[in-house]
């Protein structure tokens, strides 16, 4: 190994004491990476309202989506309705929801209600009064429905109610629990990826032999991107396991894999980095010394000198 790829080690610090500090080091940096990313993803990726009604904005055009909602908007009417509509309304109804869903209007209206439910949840996570149900009105979207069926010539379609009912979100109790949830995670968010940092850096620099530092630095990066990617996939299926059985399905799966893309394409990035690293690292270990020597071996091979004239004998 040359000199050059070894920390100067101090006489008190044996090599042996300062790889395993190194690698204690360098262990807690690794495992605080993955950590910190989702703390970062879930505080800034979902609380930012913009980006949250940019990420779900294409969803208004995914057909399982569409037509979860339809079917939702015509049981949502229906219901509204009570007896003011034959039972034979019931398929038109449906047709009408599903004919709204693909208009310009559904997507306005989609991009506006995702807007006031995030509003509504996010205010509702860092409002320092006590925790209280989180509800939205969907008067208006009930409201285009019914105008939709009235141009239709449905039957009865003008006698659909459009009452102000306020549609409960969150109960007071999963308020207060994922309030609690936010604020440690906002704290979270930016602390991990500090600490993540320092210890990074700290086990570098404490490293007998800081390439091979680097190298499982490196390493352990792209394990904790391949241990996120596992953790996406295993809380997409419990997150939809854990569903009421109407809202499983495509629909859901959609919406979920939607809202994390960015976290897996962050996954990602870290494992590619990651491999990156530790092939650089493991490639200037195998070939550099041989180059160095080969550097030297040419700047040391100067110029051969002339040799010397002989002494002209005198004549005789």
């Amino acid at each position: 190994m040359p000199e050059t790829d070894r920390a100067p080690v101090h006489p008190t610090a044996p090599p042996r004491a300062r790889n395993a500090l190194s690698a204690v080091l360098l262990a807690l940096a690794c495992l605080l990476v993955p950590f910190g990313v989702l703390a970062s993803w879930t505080v800034h990726g979902l609380t930012d309202t913009g980006r949250w009604v940019r990420t779900t904005a294409p969803l208004a055009a995914d057909p399982d989506v569409r037509r979860a909602v339809a079917d939702a908007l015509g049981d949502g009417v229906l219901r509204a309705a009570g007896p003011e509509l034959p039972g034979a309304a019931e398929p038109f109804v449906h047709d009408a929801a599903r004919s709204f869903t693909r208009t310009e209007a559904f997507a306005t209206a989609w991009d506006a209600s995702n807007r006031a439910v995030h509003t509504a949840v996010l205010h509702a996570l860092r409002a320092d009064a006590p925790a209280a149900p989180v509800t939205v009105d969907l008067a208006p979207v009930v409201d285009r429905v019914k105008l939709r069926l009235t141009e239709d010539h449905v039957p009865f379609a003008h006698r659909i109610p459009v009452t102000h009912a306020r549609v409960p979100v969150l109960p007071a109790g999963d308020v207060d629990r994922l309030r609690k949830g936010y604020q440690v995670l906002d704290a979270a968010s930016f602390w991990l990826p500090l600490a993540a940092a320092c210890f990074a850096v700290a086990g570098i620099a404490v490293a007998a032999c800081r390439r091979r530092a680097v190298t499982a630095l490196g390493l352990g990066t792209a394990l904790g991107g391949a241990l996120l990617i596992l953790a996406v996939a295993v809380g997409r299926r419990l997150t939809l396991a854990d569903l009421p059985d109407t809202l499983r399905g495509p629909a859901a799966g959609a919406v979920y894999d939607a809202l994390t893309a960015t976290l897996r394409m962050v996954s990602w990035l870290l494992c590619a980095l990651g491999v990156v690293v530790a092939l650089g690292g493991w490639l200037t270990g195998r070939y550099g010394p041989r180059l160095a020597a080969r550097r030297r071996a040419r700047g040391s091979a100067g110029p051969a000198a002339d040799p010397a004239p002989e002494p002209t004998r005198a004549r005789a």
